[in-house]
């Protein structure tokens, strides 16, 4: 496919509700999400842009401190960074006070001391997150906005976040079986006991079953997961934009990306390439530096012909602040 005007991409993505912005680190990702937010805020869009990469720099672009929790920017655009930590230590407080609910008192010490060693286990973070970016994934329109946007981590990162939905599933439908198994057993051991209760003391109240409230957070999830990832896979609703830049290394990385989203039928609306230098210099160097360009440029259209492919060139000042972002799209 031949390379667009980066205004194009703007009118594609126009009718996106949710739109992730993923590639290698250092790319420019945080700055193309960031330059996309402001321009549909300056439309008079409602936006929400969310940081999921723990090493944060969306407040540094909007040349503001962000936090855990919403920061209206402008009237019409709103942003956050999520915290791995506080979302970790939100999610095994829920879990505890389920817990709670049903585990003998005795045994809490050792489950709470298990819980905070599970806090720092492979996955935990991530889930964790998951958890959080599906919630603002479905309520994104019913908080009135029109584009929910994500800035995420490097690639890999990225990849897991997006196939975790399935998977969560798959496990929360796991537990849910187990817990219905083993709530036959408990109905009727609990029937047999109220029936000799009900000889001594007819008059005695049966208890409730303490794992109501565990299986319904279960089920809660499996709602939530399921949501998600039908949004997620609904292209509609949801576009993947890849950043990469002309070199080596994130060429190949996008390439393992792209293969990657495909075999998980999550493919890329668009590939934006960035940091591009004018194909005429002055100067020697730059001049060979922009020969090698254009020869990767040829590798990159080449290689991803059933994507469009957007050039954003270096810029030669810093972009920071709404206004600057929003041009770099105009």
């Amino acid at each position: 496919m031949a390379l667009c005007s980066i205004d194009v991409l703007v009118s594609q993505l126009a009718t996106q509700p949710i739109i992730f912005i993923g590639g290698k680190g250092g790319v420019g990702k945080t700055t193309t999400a960031a330059a996309l937010a402001s321009y549909h805020a300056n439309q008079g869009k409602k936006t929400l842009i969310v940081s999921t990469d723990p090493a944060h720099s969306l407040g540094d672009v909007f040349n503001t401190t962000l936090h855990h929790e919403k920061t209206a920017i402008n009237p019409y655009l709103d942003a956050l960074e999520l915290n791995p930590e506080i979302i970790v230590n939100r999610h095994f407080a829920q879990v505890e006070r389920t817990i709670t609910g049903y585990a003998n008192p005795d045994m809490m010490p050792k489950i709470r001391e298990h819980l905070r060693l599970s806090k720092s286990a492979p996955g935990a973070q991530e889930a964790a997150m998951l958890e959080s970016m599906c919630q603002h994934l479905v309520t994104a329109a019913d908080a009135g906005y029109a584009h929910i946007i994500f800035d995420t981590a490097p690639t890999g990162h990225t990849l897991r976040l997006l196939v975790l939905p399935e998977m969560m599933g798959a496990w929360t439908d796991g537990l849910l079986a187990q817990q219905r198994r083993q709530a036959k057993l408990r109905s009727v051991a609990t029937h047999l006991d109220s029936h000799e209760k009900d000889i001594i003391n007819p008059f005695g109240k049966h208890q409730p079953d303490r794992w109501e409230q565990a299986v319904s957070v279960l089920e809660q999830r499996k709602v939530l997961f399921r949501q998600a990832g039908a949004l997620l896979h609904d292209r509609t609703q949801t576009a993947i934009v890849l950043v990469m830049t002309a070199d080596v290394l994130p060429l190949a990385e996008t390439a393992r990306a792209i293969s990657q989203l495909e075999e998980a039928k999550l493919t890329p609306a668009a590939i934006v390439v960035n940091q591009l230098i004018k194909p005429t210099q002055t100067d020697p160097f730059w001049q060979q530096r922009a020969d090698r360009q254009q020869q990767l440029m040829n590798d990159i259209t080449h290689s991803f012909s059933n994507y469009p492919i957007y050039p954003v060139y270096l810029q030669q000042t810093d972009i920071r602040g709404t206004e600057a972002l929003s041009k770099l799209f105009s």
